[in-house]
């Protein structure tokens, strides 16, 4: 099938003289060249918002505690679906698109995660990791001309400097082989450092030398090439900070222009959030009657709108940003307009039907673009229920993983989940996350818990350890999970 003959070898020089003629030569981006070309406006927040879901689930990782091989599985899927980038040796795809629309991308976040000491933090953490899980994956060849290509101050350590400390490199882990020294009557085999060894400022690698893995002399580290990578993260970082400092100092001659400012304090809002990607689609597909609302809620609905459903049940009323908040999320669930009108009439029961129709019935109706301006509007996002409307002591909207206090919030899952396999030894974890504000984890967690009897491992979320980023799709993927386990059981009978 292949012609082995006709297979073309890789060719580093060439390699290089091909590359070097291109605006992005390799895979790999320390970003240190400002974009210089036009953009419009829909591609500066589309590019931008597709690395900020990539950026935004590298940080629910590190706040669901995951390994680095689950950060890096996670990661490599999330960069599949929004940030796809190529190794130069992939013939079939664009790679100079794909690295011009991560090159601006990187740098529109840059403007809006500038602004403050905590969000200039964050994001230097998640662009380090996502430049980590590149690295890792990275064509090896590939990978070494980038390293060529740029000065990381270090120098390669000789042979006669390996044989000075040698003992010291092998006490160190250095791979080593021992062979005859000539000089030694006595014939002793002597130790020879075999691994190749680097030579940079101790300054350069302070992980490292907390850890102990490098050998420390007069001010200079001598690290093995299986800590190379420390090196290389520690400058991206530097050169990212100087980058970042760079341009809060710059941004504020941008302050004029509210389309862009509008777009980048919207993003820094959502990584504050924690908020990956938003859920446009229907939950299930099959439409929902009015009657099916109750039973819904007790075995799918996320603690948001559970709460909603409750309050509307004991008090029969809900205020407006409750009944905006819920009345989407229902819709967007399946409720046409007929059964919602007859689920809100129904809820409504303490009401008359001429005081219905007068002041609810036409909201109904307009929140699913049949009145007013006739716009469909969509379900709220986890972004939007934290960040706005605010509520209030009487209020029943909001999140309730930011809004409640702590000891309501803990008497409330319990009440709500228990059943469901939620038990008190659940909640350390869960307010863990919540103190950290990371609402979104502890709304993942929840599920994978309630969920466990089903199959959910803890890190798996609502699938591919993606972290739940809005109610419906909790909900859609709950529905999914329970239709599957009564198929599997139909197929067994």
């Amino acid at each position: 099938m292949f012609n082995h003959s006709e297979r073309r070898k890789f060719d580093p020089v060439k390699f290089e003289s091909a590359n070097s003629k291109k605006e992005w030569p390799f895979r790999l981006n320390f970003y240190d060249k400002s974009p210089w070309y036009e953009v419009t406006l829909e591609d500066f927040e589309r590019y931008a918002l597709d690395r900020l879901r990539v950026l935004a689930e590298i940080e629910s990782s590190f706040a669901r505690n995951r390994s680095w091989e689950e950060l890096k599985s996670v990661t490599t899927r999330q960069c599949k679906d929004h940030l796809p980038l190529n190794s130069s040796s992939a013939s079939t795809v664009d790679t100079q698109t794909e690295r011009r629309n991560d090159h601006l991308g990187h740098f529109i976040l840059r403007l809006a995660f500038c602004r403050s000491e905590d969000l200039r933090r964050r994001f230097v953490k998640a662009e380090t990791a996502l430049f980590r899980v590149r690295y890792e994956g990275d064509d090896t060849k590939e990978r070494e001309l980038f390293l060529q290509s740029r000065d990381f101050k270090w120098t390669e350590v000789n042979s006669e400097e390996k044989l000075q400390y040698a003992s010291e490199l092998k006490a160190l882990g250095v791979a080593t082989v021992q062979q005859p020294d000539e000089g030694d009557p006595t014939g002793a085999p002597k130790v020879v450092p075999t691994e190749k060894l680097y030579k940079v400022r101790w300054t350069q690698v302070p992980d490292l030398v907390n850890k102990r893995r490098i050998l420390l002399k007069d001010g200079w580290a001598y690290v093995p090439s299986k800590e190379q990578l420390s090196i290389v993260l520690r400058a991206f970082e530097a050169n990212l900070e100087n980058a970042l400092d760079s341009t809060a100092r710059s941004i504020m001659r941008m302050d004029g222009d509210t389309r862009l400012t509008e777009i980048l304090d919207h993003m820094s809002r959502g990584f504050v959030a924690g908020v990956a990607s938003e859920y446009s689609g229907p939950a299930t597909g099959d439409e929902i009657t009015a009657d099916m609302v109750d039973d819904l809620a007790k075995r799918h609905f996320p603690l948001c709108m559970r709460n909603l459903h409750e309050c509307l049940m004991r008090d029969r009323h809900l205020k407006h940003f409750g009944r905006l908040q819920y009345g989407l999320f229902l819709k967007v669930l399946g409720l046409s307009i007929d059964e919602a009108i007859a689920f809100w009439r129904k809820s409504f029961s303490n009401l008359t039907d001429d005081k219905f129709n007068k002041e609810y019935k036409y909201n109904i109706r307009h929140s699913f673009g049949l009145e007013g301006k006739r716009a469909n509007y969509p379900a709220k996002s986890c972004q939007q229920i934290l960040l706005t409307d605010k509520p209030g002591p009487s209020d029943c909207h909001g999140c309730p993983y930011r809004h409640f206090a702590p000891e309501n919030l803990q008497t409330s899952l319990l009440a709500t989940y228990s059943s469901q396999g939620l038990t008190s030894a659940d909640l350390v974890e869960v307010m863990r996350t919540v103190k950290e504000g990371h609402y979104h984890v502890a709304c993942t967690r929840v599920f994978e818990i309630t969920h466990a009897a089903t199959g959910v491992k803890k890190g798996d979320g609502i699938g591919e350890g993606e972290s739940v980023t809005h109610p419906n799709q909790y909900a859609a993927k709950s529905i999914e999970i329970e239709k599957a386990q009564q198929g599997d059981a139909m197929a067994v009978e």
